[in-house]
């Protein structure tokens, strides 16, 4: 696209943000990520090349189906869940060959808990789950450098791992750091006010991932969490009305009504907050009841209730007829 110039009375940056591998040598040259539909797609092929030539006996398949996820957060952590389901319903599509326990799965975290942003009594329960499901927990290991068949932890341990993904940090795109004026911190995001102003230009808004937004009576910034973007996106809604009308604007502060986290069909946990009940713990099959209906309301939100629910009349017709995993 050409260069072009545009100009503007409010301008809002809503960019998001990408992993944040934190220089670590090799890990851009040997990990896969999953900022985009594309590298999604490519880790699932990749997976699939690796099942098809274990089960051709081609290399031997302990060694080959082997996967190290770096960073024990919710994508972390879901995506292992869902591996391990995966392992199964590969083995029912007739890749017989290679038992669901010849993958191993690996998931690393730096910090001392998986979830570390969620309450230690959410990350407890979801780690005795993983290792039930087989996945082995590593914690309080930092990965120092990748290479083409292992992590290597900066204590020296060695991870063999064919298939590598990178789920640990965010950071805003590397293009915010050179726009000239405005203020940004170490991971590229740019500082704005409660009024998500900009610092350094009050005609500048950004907001969601790539914004660091201060949170008050705290030394933290709002969470990189999808639940801020969507209440920040409903501030400055009416926040750009009231600067037409050349009224004050509304100042943000960061609610969290709480965190559910998907283990795949195995089970789901996570806590809701309100103002009346407090936080509630939910396990089992009542939070995945929740996590189902988030998702839908997400969909609401975007497609809005007529095709959102075709998309669930779909969805239920469908799945008597499609296959429950996708191997193309």
């Amino acid at each position: 696209m050409p260069a072009r110039v545009l100009g503007y009375d409010s301008l809002v940056i809503a960019v998001g943000s990408t992993t944040n591998d934190f220089g670590t040598e090799g890990a851009a040259q040997h990990c896969l990520f999953l900022d985009t539909r594309k590298q999604a797609e490519r880790f699932h092929q990749q997976l699939l090349n690796h099942y098809l030539r274990a089960h051709a006996g081609q290399t031997d398949a302990v060694e080959q189906i082997s996967v190290a996820i770096v960073g024990a957060g919710a994508t972390g952590v879901e995506l292992a869940a869902e591996l391990h389901n995966a392992a199964h319903e590969l083995a029912a599509y007739g890749l017989d060959r290679i038992k669901p326990e010849n993958m191993h799965i690996t998931l690393i975290e730096a910090g001392p808990r998986v979830l570390p942003a969620l309450p230690e009594r959410i990350g407890g329960p979801v780690h005795k789950t993983l290792e039930k499901l087989g996945v082995t927990v590593l914690t309080n290991s930092a990965v120092s450098e990748v290479t083409a068949d292992a992590l290597i932890t900066s204590s020296g341990q060695v991870i063999p791992a064919s298939l590598k993904v990178w789920a640990a940090g965010i950071r805003a795109p590397g293009f915010l750091k050179d726009i000239d004026g405005l203020e940004t911190n170490r991971i590229n995001q740019l500082q704005v006010l409660q009024t998500l102003q900009t610092t350094r230009d009050e005609n500048i808004f950004a907001f969601g991932d790539c914004a660091a937004c201060p949170q008050p009576g705290t030394d933290r910034n709002v969470p990189p969490r999808a639940q801020a973007a969507h209440q920040q996106a409903s501030l400055l809604a009416k926040s750009l009305k009231l600067r037409i009308e050349g009224k004050e604007l509304p100042t943000y502060t960061y609610t969290d009504y709480g965190s559910l986290i998907s283990l795949s069909r195995f089970s789901a946990v996570g806590n809701l907050m309100g103002n009346l009940t407090g936080s509630v713990m939910l396990e089992g099959w009542l939070a995945r009841m929740f996590y189902v209906s988030l998702y839908r309301m997400h969909q609401m939100a975007l497609y809005g209730f007529f095709r959102t629910a075709m998309l669930m009349l779909g969805s239920k017709i469908g799945r008597g007829t499609e296959p429950r995993l996708k191997l193309h």
